[in-house]
């Protein structure tokens, strides 16, 4: 099944050495590994839900235990500063114990009267959840689709990007140490052309993807022709609304944080900041000047704010996308180029003057990059907003919170941020609409993605 001679290559985007490779699995090791987590769903099933909730706070400690050590690989691996690294770490182990006390709960059996008898929901596991993952959170976009899918009772087979195995080991050795059996959290080291055949294959009964939309369409369609169910968490173009009642000290720092933490390489940043008329000056002044004082530089020092992006061919990309931004029109005020040296960083970029028909409007800007565009009023806020082919969250600043509440009916996205940028919380439902992909994480719709929902009816005449 694998290519032979591959292997997964984790470089420093800070310097550009290598760190480690890692061989790709053989097709022993590869079926071994499906039919431990095949295996292992059949007792972990029956596992009782007080003690897989013990597991997660379990794990949770062993995260804590380890956070340094984990931080530091995530730097080194994909350039995220490492206060916002250790961050990650910490919010991944506050899902594990967040899940382990809510979640038992929300898999409790719901009695629903009907006539002639008495009825019953259930969620049930369902087996065998294979997840493709990406970088740029590689232990939080692990651990909030391994610790529902966990949790409900089934067993998790991960497939971790290519660049961050070292960070994804760390987490299964985390795992273990919690007592999660073998197979319970499994992860295979494979190259896109061993996808296929896991998808085809019985033993996985659906899949979980986090990528780019490319991805999520090729992987839809390889589940669909397996009549396997999926959840796809793709790309967003998020639009971040600022009206000229805004306070525009807060919006500008919510805007800085949404759109440059963790260098601009959130599916959910602000990438589009949809300005009305009567304070596009002022916001844009003020969004310059303070985009001007981050710190870049060594993704070790606590100091840095923005680091070097993960990938360099994704650098490559942004870099054309900004230039085609200006040959279209667009105004540059801030960076737009490529830091010399042998490290990854591109500088962060403001464009102004960004219309619809314009590159960085269209499309995605995954890395430091903010689009600024002008409206004309709330409504044209909203019809800017809306014209993308992405539908993963809004933010709206505002005064008047009536007028907001009324907004977020109309926007087509799977998250509105009222006076506050775009985040994930295991308290809430995370996803998108339209090319952003389908499904739920988090909150209950995502511990239930993956169950199987049972009605139980009894004395029925």
């Amino acid at each position: 099944m694998t290519t032979p001679d591959t292997h997964a290559i984790s470089l420093n985007p800070f310097n550009g050495q290598r760190i480690a490779e890692y061989p790709f699995d053989t097709a022993p090791a590869l079926e071994e590994s499906v039919a431990q987590g095949s295996a292992a769903f059949k007792q972990w099933r029956k596992t009782d839900i007080a003690q897989r909730a013990s597991l997660l706070n379990n794990l949770a400690t062993e995260l804590r235990a380890a956070g340094e050590d984990i931080a530091r690989m995530i730097s080194r691996e994909m350039g995220k500063p490492v206060k916002q690294a250790r961050a990650e770490v910490e919010k991944s182990a506050g899902l594990c114990e967040w899940y382990a006390r809510q979640g038992p709960a929300m898999l409790a059996p719901e009695p629903t009267m009907v006539d002639n008898g008495e009825a019953h929901i259930h969620y049930r596991p369902s087996g065998m959840i294979l997840a493709i993952m990406p970088w740029n959170f590689p232990v939080w976009q692990i651990l909030r689709g391994a610790v529902p899918a966990l949790l409900a009772g089934n067993t998790f087979l991960l497939k971790p990007a290519p660049n961050v195995m070292g960070t994804t080991y760390l987490v299964k050795q985390a795992a273990l140490k919690a007592g999660f059996p073998a197979g319970a959290f499994g992860v295979i080291n494979v190259g896109n052309a061993d996808v296929a055949a896991l998808i085809a294959d019985p033993r996985v009964v659906a899949v979980t993807v986090t990528g780019s939309v490319r991805a999520g369409g090729a992987i839809a369609e390889l589940a669909g022709k397996s009549l396997k169910k999926c959840v796809l968490e793709l790309g967003g173009s998020d639009p971040f609304i600022v009206l000229n009642d805004a306070s525009l000290d807060e919006a500008v720092k919510a805007a800085v944080a949404g759109r440059y933490q963790n260098t601009g390489q959130v599916c959910a940043a602000a990438k589009r900041m949809i300005v009305e008329e009567g304070v596009l000056e002022a916001f844009t002044e003020k969004f310059v000047a303070a985009t001007q004082a981050l710190v870049i530089g060594n993704p070790l020092d606590d100091d840095t704010y923005i680091g070097p992006m993960a990938r360099y061919d994704l650098r490559d990309e942004l870099h054309k996308q900004v230039q085609d931004t200006l040959a279209e029109g667009a105004t540059l005020l801030l960076g737009g180029e490529k830091i010399a040296g042998d490290g990854n960083f591109y500088a962060p970029t403001i464009l102004s003057n960004v219309t619809p028909q314009m590159t960085a409007f269209r499309q995605e800007l995954f890395g430091p990059v903010a689009a600024i565009t002008a409206a004309r009023d709330a409504e044209h806020a909203v019809e800017l907003a809306n014209d993308s082919d992405f539908g993963l969250s809004a933010t709206i600043y505002t005064a008047d919170l009536a007028r907001a509440e009324q907004m977020t009916g109309e926007l087509q996205t799977g998250g509105v941020f009222i006076n506050g940028y775009s985040a994930s919380d295991p308290r809430v439902a995370f996803g998108g609409v339209k090319k952003s992909g389908y499904g739920r994480e988090l909150s209950h719709f995502g511990l239930r993605e993956f169950c199987n929902v049972q009605t139980v009816w009894s004395n029925r005449k």
